[in-house]
C-alpha cells in the first residue's frame, strides 16, 4: 500500500529508526488497531519534526486515552476497508451485495463516532477535528437499506418490476410443484418411478423414473443415476410450466443486476465521500490505538520543548523511564535528567551494565514521541528533533570486508556532516575496535566536533580519558551504571554526574585470581590512576548511602503524608458523626418533649375531670418547660422517669412506640383488635399479643416515622403505572426498535421494575445488535445478559435496571 496516501512518508533515517527498534513498536501498536487501514496507519508512522504537529498528535493521544476512560465501548463499530470496493464501482463495475452492506455499514460506524464525538467536541477538540471529515452520506445507506435485507438479499421491494417478476415466479413455481405432485402421486404412473420424489437437474424440475419404463412418461431426458438404473426426465406435461419459470428466473436476476447496478452507481458518486470516511476512521481508531498502548505500557505524555529555541530552554528530562520492549515485571527504570548546559554525556561502566540498553531506551523514547505516542515513564520532557543519529551494535560485515571498527567508521561518515543543533545523536563504544590510544583520540575529536555543533550526543564507552575529559569540558557531563561488586551484577541504574570506575580488579579478586598476581597487577597502575580508583570508589559508596537515606527520607515523608492523609479524614468523618449525633439527639428530645406536653394536656383534662389536685400536672409541666430549655440529650431525664408511671398506666394506643419482648426489637402499633396488635417492625408486619409489648419510653412515634412505617406497609402507592416486565421489538427496523425500547426502559425505570425482558428474536441479529449497542450506553441500564433457553435464548436480551 501507498503510504503517502495516508500523509506518511519513511525518510533517509529508517535505518537509524530500525537500530532503536522503532518498527517493533509501531508493530504492536497495530495489535490495538480494529481493521487493516489503521494498523497500515500504525505501520507507516514517522516521527514528525514539527514542534505543534508533534504536540497536536500526543494531545490527541490524551484525548484518546480520557474518552477511553470515560467510556470503554468507543469503537469504530463494523468498519470496513472498503476502498477497493469502491474503486471498482467507480471503474464501471457492478457490486456484489454484501459489498454494499459493507459500504453501508461502514457508512453507519461513521455517523455513529461522528454524533458520539459531537456531542464531545469541547472535551476532545482533536478527535472531534478527526470525526468531522466522516462524510455519513445518509441518501446511500438509506438506499442501500431499502433494497437489500440483512441476509444480503435484494428485497422485493427494491424496484416495482422486480416485486411483480417475483410475484409471476411464485405463482408459476407453485403450479408447477402442484402438476409433478399429482404425476408422482397418481396411481397410473407411480410404478414407473424409482422414487415418489422431485428434483432438479440442470435447473429444471425432473423427476426419476425406472430405466425400464423410459417410455412409460413422455419427456426429456435430463441425466441418469450412475448405475443407470434411474433416469431423470422433465415431463411434456409440465414442459411449459418449466420453461415459463425459467423464463421468469432469468428476468429475475437481470432486474436484480439492474438494483445492484443503480446502487454501484450511487456508491461511485459518492466515492470521494467513502474513501474520506474510511480514512478519517482509520484515524480515529489510531488515537484509539495510541491511547490503549499507552494505558497497557503505563505511558505518560511528555511535554516538549522547541530544539529550535534558546540552548538554555532545550534539555532532557527522563524519569523512570523503562525501554517498552523489556519485560515489564524485570525492567529497571532509568532517570536522565540533563540540565540546560549538557550537550554531551559520556556513560561508562561494565559490560552488560546497561549501557546500550540506556542509549536505546532514550533513543526511542524520543522517536515515541515524536510519532505522537506516550512514553512509558513517570514523567517526561523532550525536544523535537530533526535527526536521531544511532551508532549502535557491532556491525561488522565479512561480505563488505569490514572490521567492527571500519563498520562504526562507515555509519559515522554517513551522518556526521549532518548533524545540527536539532540533533540526536547515540554513539555506542565509540572508537572500539582498534588501538585504544588512537581510539580514544579519534572518539575525542569526534566529541569535540559534536559538542561545536551544539547537538544532543550521548555516548557509552570504556575509555578512562573519555571520563576525564567529560569533567573537564564545559558541557559535557559523565554518567555511569551501577555494579555490585557482591555478586558481580550489574545493577542497570543510570547515575547522572559519576564515571563509571574499572572493574577489573575487584571483579578478578571476587573470582580468585591469586594475591601474587593481583598485587603484580595493581603495580603496573600509575599511582594517579590507582587514586582517581579509589576515590570513585568511595564517591560511589558515598552516593549510594545518600540515595539509601533519601529513599528512607522518600518513604518516610510519603507514609507520614499518608497517616496525614488518613487522620483528617477520620477526624473529618468523627466531627460529621458528632454532628449528626447532636442533631439527632436535638430532634429525639424535641419529639419527645411535645410527646410530653401532649401528655400531660391528657392527663391534666382527666384529673380536672375527676376532681383531683392540679399540684401534681404543674410540677410536671414546670420540668416539662424546663427540659424544653435546657439543651437536649439522647440520655433519659428526671422528667422521662417521673412521667414513666403515668405512661405505663396508660393503655397501648395506634401510633404508639412499643418493644415486641418475644423479638427482642422496636415497632410501631399500627392496628389493636382486642387482645392482641399489628406492629409494624421494619418492612415486616406481625400480630401479636398485647401482653407481649411494653410501652417505649417516648410513647408515642413521630409524623415522620409514621409516615415510613406506612411507605413500608405500601410501598409501591406511589409508583407511576408498570409498562410490564415484557417488550417485543419483533418486525421493526434497528432505529425503531431503539426508540420504543428507550421510551419502555423510561417508563419501566419510574416504574421501579427491577428487571425486564426484550424480544428482539434471532433473524440476522441486526437488531438484536442495535439493541444491545443501544443498551450499553443507556444510564438506566446496571447490566444485560442473553435469555436462558427458556426464556428464548439469543432471540431474547434481560435487563437490570437501576432503581433505588
Amino acid at each position: 500500500m501507498d503510504n503517502s496516501f495516508f500523509g506518511y512518508n519513511f525518510g533517509v533515517n529508517a535505518k537509524h529508526f530500525n537500530t532503536l527498534e522503532l518498527p517493533k513498536i509501531l508493530e504492536r501498536l497495530t495489535s490495538y488497531c480494529s481493521f487493516q487501514v489503521s494498523a497500515d496507519l500504525a505501520r507507516a508512522l514517522e516521527p514528525s519534526t514539527d514542534v505543534v504537529e508533534v504536540r497536536r498528535c500526543l494531545a490527541e493521544t490524551t484525548q484518546a486515552r480520557a474518552a477511553l476512560a470515560a467510556n470503554d465501548s468507543l469503537t469504530i463499530g463494523g468498519a470496513r476497508d472498503v476502498r477497493e470496493v469502491v474503486a471498482h464501482a467507480s471503474r464501471g463495475g457492478v457490486l456484489e451485495p454484501q459489498e454494499l452492506l459493507d459500504v453501508r455499514d461502514t457508512l453507519i460506524s461513521g455517523r455513529n463516532v461522528q454524533r458520539a464525538m459531537s456531542r464531545l467536541s469541547g472535551l476532545y477538540p482533536e478527535l472531534s477535528a478527526v470525526t468531522n471529515m466522516i462524510e455519513p452520506c445518509a441518501a446511500l445507506v438509506n438506499e442501500i437499506t431499502r433494497c437489500i435485507d440483512e441476509k444480503g438479499e435484494v428485497r422485493d421491494t427494491a424496484s416495482p418490476a422486480l416485486g411483480d417478476i417475483r410475484r409471476n415466479v411464485r405463482v408459476v413455481h407453485d403450479r408447477l410443484m402442484q402438476k409433478l405432485q399429482r404425476l408422482v402421486t397418481d396411481s397410473g404412473t407411480s410404478s414407473y418411478l424409482q422414487e415418489a420424489i422431485i428434483t432438479q437437474r440442470g435447473g429444471r424440475y425432473v423427476i426419476p423414473v425406472k430405466s425400464d419404463f423410459k417410455g412409460r412418461i413422455p419427456g426429456l431426458i435430463h441425466d441418469q443415476s450412475a448405475s443407470g438404473l434411474t433416469l431423470f426426465i422433465e415431463p411434456l406435461a409440465t414442459l411449459e410450466l418449466n420453461n415459463e419459470w425459467r423464463e421468469l428466473q432469468l428476468a429475475e436476476e437481470r432486474e436484480v443486476r439492474k438494483v445492484l447496478a443503480n446502487l454501484s452507481d450511487l456508491v461511485s458518486a459518492d466515492s470521494s465521500f467513502i474513501t474520506r470516511t474510511v480514512v478519517a476512521l482509520a484515524q480515529f481508531d489510531l488515537a484509539l490505538a495510541k491511547a490503549k498502548y499507552a494505558d497497557a505500557t503505563r505511558a505518560s505524555a511528555p511535554a516538549i520543548v522547541d530544539a529550535k529555541g534558546a540552548v538554555a530552554q532545550r534539555s532532557i528530562h527522563l524519569q523512570q523511564a523503562r525501554h517498552p520492549l523489556l519485560n515489564p515485571q524485570t525492567v529497571v527504570p532509568i532517570d536522565v535528567l540533563l540540565d540546560a548546559n549538557t550537550r554531551v554525556l559520556v556513560i561508562t561502566g561494565p559490560n552488560t551494565g546497561g549501557k546500550t540498553v540506556a542509549l536505546k531506551t532514550i533513543g526511542l523514547l524520543v522517536l515515541m514521541s515524536q510519532c505522537g505516542l506516550h512514553v512509558p515513564a513517570e514523567s517526561a520532557t523532550l525536544p523535537v528533533f530533526e535527526d536521531v543519529l544511532a551508532d549502535i551494535g557491532d556491525e561488522q560485515s565479512i561480505e563488505q570486508s569490514l572490521s567492527t571498527f571500519s563498520a562504526h567508521m562507515t555509519n559515522l561518515v554517513s551522518f556526521l556532516g549532518n548533524v545540527n543543533a536539532r540533533s540526536l545523536a547515540l554513539l555506542d563504544e565509540l572508537g572500539a575496535g582498534t588501538d585504544p590510544a588512537e581510539g580514544a583520540a579519534l572518539a575525542r575529536a569526534i566529541l569535540e566536533y559534536l559538542l561545536k555543533t551544539n547537538a544532543f550526543c550521548m555516548i557509552a564507552t570504556h575509555y578512562p580519558e573519555l571520563k576525564a575529559w567529560a569533567y573537564m569540558t564545559e558541557g559535557a557531563a559523565n554518567a555511569s551504571v551501577a555494579f555490585d561488586y557482591e555478586t558481580l551484577r550489574p545493577l542497570y541504574k543510570l547515575t547522572i554526574g559519576l564515571p563509571g570506575r574499572s572493574n577489573a580488579f575487584a571483579i578478578a579478586q571476587r573470582l580468585g585470581l591469586l594475591h601474587e598476581i593481583l598485587a603484580q597487577a595493581q603495580a603496573y597502575v600509575d599511582n594517579g590512576d590507582a587514586r582517581a580508583e579509589d576515590m570513585l570508589a568511595e564517591i560511589a559508596k558515598i552516593q549510594r548511602q545518600l540515595e539509601s537515606a533519601r529513599e528512607a527520607a522518600h518513604r518516610a515523608q510519603h507514609e507520614a503524608e499518608r497517616n496525614a492523609d488518613r487522620m483528617r479524614e477520620r477526624l473529618s468523618a468523627i466531627d460529621d458523626e458528632r454532628k449528626q449525633m447532636l442533631a439527632e439527639a436535638r430532634e429525639d428530645a424535641l419529639r419527645e418533649v411535645e410527646a410530653l406536653r401532649a401528655e400531660v394536656r391528657r392527663l391534666r383534662a382527666r384529673i380536672v375531670s375527676a376532681g383531683g389536685s392540679l399540684e401534681e400536672v404543674k410540677s410536671i409541666e414546670k420540668d416539662v418547660d424546663t427540659l424544653q430549655a435546657a439543651p437536649p440529650l439522647p440520655a433519659q431525664t428526671d422528667v422521662d422517669k417521673r412521667l414513666a408511671p403515668l405512661i405505663g398506666r396508660r393503655p397501648i394506643q395506634v401510633n404508639d412506640l412499643v418493644r415486641v419482648k418475644t423479638l427482642g426489637t422496636d415497632g410501631i402499633v399500627s392496628a389493636i383488635a382486642g387482645d392482641e396488635a399489628d406492629v409494624q417492625v421494619g418492612r415486616m408486619r406481625t400480630r401479636v399479643r398485647l401482653s407481649d409489648l411494653e410501652r417505649s419510653h417516648r410513647a408515642r412515634a413521630s409524623a415522620e416515622e409514621v409516615a415510613q412505617a406506612e411507605a413500608e406497609r405500601y410501598p409501591n402507592v406511589d409508583r407511576p403505572v408498570s409498562p410490564g416486565m415484557e417488550l417485543d421489538l419483533r418486525g421493526l427496523t434497528g432505529e425503531e426498535g431503539v426508540a420504543r425500547l428507550e421510551d419502555y426502559l423510561d417508563r419501566a425505570a419510574r416504574a421501579a421494575l427491577p428487571f425486564v425482558r426484550i424480544i428482539h428474536g434471532k433473524g440476522t441479529g441486526a437488531l438484536r445488535r442495535a439493541i444491545r449497542n443501544a443498551i450499553k450506553t443507556n444510564p438506566l441500564v446496571k447490566s444485560f445478559e442473553t435469555g436462558q433457553e427458556g426464556e428464548g435464548g439469543d432471540g431474547v436480551t434481560v435487563i437490570k435496571l437501576n432503581v433505588s
